[in-house]
């Protein structure tokens, strides 16, 4: 890759690492949605990794204080590396003009979904099935997209956390979706050293984003941030779409 590609790639994890900082995801999402406009979606997902892994690790603190947190969720972990392994088995790893349609489909309900602002609700008596069926879904769209907040992140807020036990269950789930896709993807061999220390170069712009997104947390209204958010991901995840069907 030059030096331009890199610049602007940088940029990206930059932007998208802000928007993790003001709401707590977004990451892997908006950096997959603008990587694979410059390139394959695997590598897309591959040079994501390892910012991924480590803004979510820290997003687990205080580390203390999950235990309880990843009890209740764990059903859901054990789902998602499944979901993820068989999906990645299934449909092989994200590539060609399918993996970015189903990339801008997902990106499309997501953000109508966070658009209508109505979260859902489990009664407690279902968790204990719905949560691993949650987390083979979840990894079943992570697999060829490289994005994991699909239907994780709804199911999570419908289970009545409080708002720091939800950072905190967002950060564990996010954090087996990253290890279970970096499992699948070195199994097909689309995470070569050369990405992976690319990854690792991009931790840095991630981690300047999240704690410039953290300063903006406290200096605006998070809901107004959200709103535009999902408004831009779903105007580019159509984009996406027609520029395939095209």
């Amino acid at each position: 890759m030059n030096i331009f590609l890199w610049v602007s790639i940088a940029a990206i994890f930059l932007a998208a690492g802000v928007v993790k900082g003001v709401i707590g995801l977004g990451l892997p999402t908006l950096s997959m949605a603008l990587l694979v406009l410059w390139m394959p979606p695997a590598e897309a997902a591959a040079l994501l990794i390892v910012p991924s892994l480590i803004t979510n690790i820290w997003q687990i603190r205080p580390w203390s204080g999950a235990r309880p947190v990843w009890r209740r969720i764990r059903g859901m972990q054990i789902g998602i590396c499944a979901g993820t392994w068989a999906g990645a088995w299934w449909f092989g790893a994200p590539a060609g003009a399918w993996a970015a349609i189903a990339l801008g489909v997902v990106l499309v309900g997501y953000a109508a979904w966070g658009l209508a602002g109505r979260p859902l609700h489990v009664p407690a008596n279902l968790e204990r099935w719905a949560s691993p069926a949650t987390g083979v879904l979840t990894g079943v769209v992570t697999a060829p997209t490289g994005v994991f907040v699909v239907p994780a992140v709804a199911y999570l807020q419908a289970l009545g956390l409080s708002r720091d036990e939800l950072v905190q269950a967002m950060g564990i789930s996010f954090t087996t979706s990253t290890i279970a896709l970096a499992v699948s993807l070195a199994v097909q061999g689309g995470y070569s050293a050369s990405v992976g220390g690319g990854s690792v170069a991009m931790l840095v712009p991630a981690l300047a984003g999240m704690a410039l997104g953290q300063w903006l947390r406290l200096r605006m209204p998070v809901v107004v941030f959200r709103q535009c958010f999902f408004a831009g991901l779903g105007l580019l995840g159509a984009y996406m779409v027609l520029r395939q069907l095209a």
